[in-house]
């Protein structure tokens, strides 16, 4: 018996003369039907069409007709038919399944008598006659035919045969399923590959797209396996949407299409009694993200039970009581753990008492090159809903946000994740003016808000070239927020950018900096490509927007990035070439007025004077902690000096970075700066910003005073006592200081998936200091970095006269000042070559 029994003649119609053109008649009535429309109109037409094709088999093994008898015969329909979900063009796929009892004959006969009058209406038509046990072992062979009999659904004949079909259906999907499931992943991935993301194309296809049909029709078949589930918020709604989309989008062509054309979109925007087509996309894009997210999650659960399937029964036995919560858990921030590919919350974390816990975690997440667990994201925004950050936000949840920025590629799933969880309108109202918003230039490749996300991203990769990573990264992720409003977007953006930055807490100098940077986004490539750059007004002109190096080096660097994240054919050598020869001109028009040294030293304050005086005195180290009110309890310890004590910050003074204050004085001997800085970092301290100085304070001889700003890598301070023995026995070779650190190293690295950072620079400010050379630093921030850093110049033999060490999100950015043994600025050749040191040292 074949499997498939094709129509071989043209027989004439054996149903009633009514029934063929009672069905077209009807069909178009309900098509026609204005207050028809959605799901109750696509079932409405699945019954319509389930009653016709009820009579034509009725008739056709009808005791007249002499086919087999009707209990020995189905007819069933499968894919979206079988859901009872019929578009106005949508193709019947049905199966005319039997018992294997009716002769060859019999079965072409009967199949004849139900596929003729289904083409000669111009209906589309997927149809097979098949056994139970034929239809079993083509599902076997084949997944699209397994995934269409999940949906397989009774239409006339019996019953019996159906039921049993499903049955068996089910209980074959869900016994291959760790089998299949691979498969159906690689089938979504390669579709996703031709037809890219539903939700940022111009002309989607709302089938095939990734985020589009197929997509939620493969969610059913993973939730029909029982071995993972999507989550469920939106996703029934979203895939309405496109349902409706597409159903009138055949009626407003008249065609089987599932595109989404341009010359379409008016149209089928009105039919479903929305304003144009921008809102008609912005729409599908929204169900489409929803979609995209749920099957991200849903298959990220997949690869997880594969995986917990694929150990062995004995070895899980084995690692059952070391590993019994299914993984070890690798901590990755204060109150945040890696745990079987994600990142999580720790068992101690409590979202409700720590409202920066969440950002935090994104930040971890896209740092480590990790997805974010989607309970951890719930439980962060419910605690967060019940308890936001307060406004201005804390220096903490500032600095998270730059990291998490700052992260490349990897900031974007964990952006995504966010976003779908509704967090990020939560946290950035402005941001939902802009979420799926289309860019009609066709230049463009993403929504307004994916554009944003990538030009952090691209800018990311530029952060060695600024001075402030922290304003560039903000600056990209804002520069085109004022497109969700009417008039020129950089000008309305520049508003609500400062907005934005006084509510997430930057100072007023660098909320102007931020607005700046909006406003004028766009003022470097027009200006480049649209004016004559060897007028002296045009370069006036553009110095006089600027107002200032520091603000030219950022607007160039985000230009750059903006540039690279709109497309392809936004950025070329040619382009680049242009706006680098602008901002030249710019900057040697803005040097002919000088401006104050960013890199002085201010005096030292009495406590540092005093430090350095019990340090001369005793000939060794001595520390103080002074806590900031956002870090734990002051230490105290053997040999640390008293902390002074604390006071409320002026209303109008700047925020405080993250952390608290750490003073070392001690006298002055080769290898203090590496020998401290290495101690804080075996002590699991990060440095968010330094300062280095040396004193006479009473003529017997130089003290180096280090002021540090640290912050506790997972929230516990060290005793100050601990920190200034470990000092002590760092700066007489006692302590092992590299050899540990390089452990630490290689074991982080063992099972890191950090993002991937771009190389360190170093670099010669020239013209910045007549009495030293500076020496500019901007790497990945790391641990050891800093001691790293000062070995390097050790070595070099040159002397630090002052370091201004500033962390920012995931980025150093340290400037040195150092002289020869003479104390007087290196020479050109022998900086340089000081620069590659350092430079290859932090390789």
């Amino acid at each position: 018996m074949t499997e498939s029994v094709e129509p071989t003649a043209h027989p004439a119609a054996t149903a009633p003369a009514d029934a063929p053109g009672g069905y077209p008649a009807a069909r178009l009535r309900l098509l026609q039907d204005d207050g028809a429309a959605g799901p109750d109109r696509r079932a409405a037409l699945a019954r319509l069409t389930d009653d016709w094709l009820a009579a034509l088999l009725a008739e056709a093994t009808a005791p007249a007709a002499r086919g087999p008898a009707a209990p020995g015969t189905a007819l069933v329909a499968v894919g979206g038919y079988g859901r009872g979900e019929l578009s106005p063009r949508s193709d019947l796929d049905l199966l005319l399944l039997h018992d294997g009892r009716a002769a060859p004959g019999d079965l072409a006969a009967l199949a004849d008598r139900l596929w003729y009058p289904v083409w000669d209406l111009g209906l589309d038509l997927d149809h097979s006659v098949r056994t139970p046990a034929e239809a079993r072992r083509a599902a076997r062979d084949d997944l699209k035919v397994q995934l269409g009999l999940l949906d397989a659904r009774h239409v006339a004949g019996d019953p019996a045969l159906t039921a049993a079909l499903r049955t068996a259906a089910y209980a074959d999907w869900r016994e291959c399923a760790p089998r299949r499931l691979p498969e159906l992943r690689e089938l979504c991935r390669q579709r996703a590959a031709r037809q890219g993301e539903l939700q940022y194309l111009l002309e989607p296809d709302l089938k095939e797209a990734h985020g589009g049909l197929r997509d939620a029709t493969a969610l059913r078949a993973i939730a029909a396996s029982w071995l993972a589930d999507a989550p469920r918020g939106g996703l029934e709604a979203a895939r309405t949407r496109l349902l409706d989309t597409r159903d009138a989008l055949h009626l407003t062509t008249g065609r089987a299409t599932d595109r989404l054309s341009l010359q379409e979109q008016d149209q089928v925007a009105g039919a479903l009694g929305l304003l144009d087509a921008d809102a008609l996309l912005r729409r599908t894009y929204e169900s489409a993200r929803t979609i995209a997210y749920a099957a991200d999650v849903t298959w990220r659960e997949v690869g997880r039970v594969l995986r917990a399937r694929s150990v062995k029964p004995v070895l899980r036995g084995l690692l059952h009581g070391r590993t019994a919560d299914r993984g070890e858990r690798s901590p990755l921030a204060d109150g945040v753990v890696e745990l079987d590919g994600e990142a999580v919350l720790a068992r101690t974390a409590r979202p409700e008492r720590d409202p920066v816990l969440l950002l935090r975690a994104a930040a971890a997440a896209a740092q480590a090159g990790l997805p974010l667990a989607t309970h951890a994201i719930r439980r962060c925004a419910a605690a967060h809903a019940a308890a936001p950050l307060p406004v201005p936000w804390p220096a903490e949840a500032r600095e998270q946000l730059v990291t998490l920025l700052g992260a490349g590629a990897h900031t974007v799933p964990v952006w995504e994740a966010l976003e779908a969880e509704g967090v990020i309108a939560r946290l950035l109202p402005d941001w939902e003016r802009v979420r799926c918003r289309p860019q009609r230039n066709p230049v463009h490749t993403w929504t307004v808000d994916r554009h944003l996300v990538e030009t952090a991203v691209r800018a990311a990769a530029l952060t060695r070239r600024v001075h402030r990573p922290d304003l560039l990264l903000v600056a990209a992720l804002l520069h085109d927020i004022g497109k969700g409003w009417p008039g020129d977007h950089a000008v309305a953006g520049e508003t609500i950018a400062r907005d934005v930055a006084a509510r997430l807490g930057f100072g007023p100098g660098d909320t102007e900096v931020i607005a700046a940077l909006v406003r004028h986004h766009l003022l470097l490539i027009e200006t480049a490509t649209r004016r004559d750059l060897d007028d002296p007004e045009t370069v006036g002109a553009v110095a006089d927007a600027v107002g200032s190096p520091g603000t030219l080096e950022l607007l160039h660097a985000l230009t750059e990035a903006d540039a690279l994240a709109t497309g392809p054919a936004a950025w070329s050598s040619w382009r680049a070439g242009l706006v680098s020869g602008l901002v030249q001109r710019v900057a040697d028009r803005l040097a002919g007025e000088p401006a104050p040294d960013p890199r002085g030293t201010d005096a030292p304050t009495a406590e540092q004077e005093r430090l350095a005086v019990e340090a001369a005195r005793t000939g060794g180290p001595v520390l103080a902690l002074r806590t900031r009110p956002e870090t734990a309890p002051p230490a105290t310890g053997e040999g640390a000096a008293p902390a002074a004590a604390e006071g409320a910050a002026p209303a109008d003074a700047a925020p405080e970075p993250v952390g608290v204050e750490l003073l070392i004085a001690v006298p002055d001997q080769p290898g203090v700066l590496p020998a401290a800085a290495g101690v804080l970092a075996l002590h699991r301290l990060t440095v968010r910003a330094a300062d280095l100085r040396t004193l006479d304070p009473i003529g017997q001889g130089p003290v180096l005073l280090l002021s540090w700003r640290v912050a506790a890598e997972y929230g516990s301070l060290p005793e100050a006592g601990r920190l200034r023995a470990d000092l002590v026995r760092a700066l007489d070779g006692s302590l092992d200081v590299p050899g540990r650190l390089a452990e630490r190293e290689r074991a982080y690295a063992r099972r890191s998936r950090a993002a991937l950072a771009p190389p360190p620079r170093v670099t010669i400010a020239a013209g910045s200091s007549r009495t030293a050379t500076v020496i500019e630093v901007r790497a990945q921030d790391a641990h050891g970095l800093l001691h790293r850093i000062g070995r390097a110049m050790e070595a070099a033999g040159v002397a630090v006269r002052s370091a201004h060490i500033s962390t920012l999100g995931a980025n150093a950015v340290d400037a040195f000042y150092v002289t020869g043994p003479d104390g007087t600025p290196l020479p050109d050749a022998v900086a340089h070559k000081v620069a590659e040191a350092i430079e290859a040292a932090l390789q």
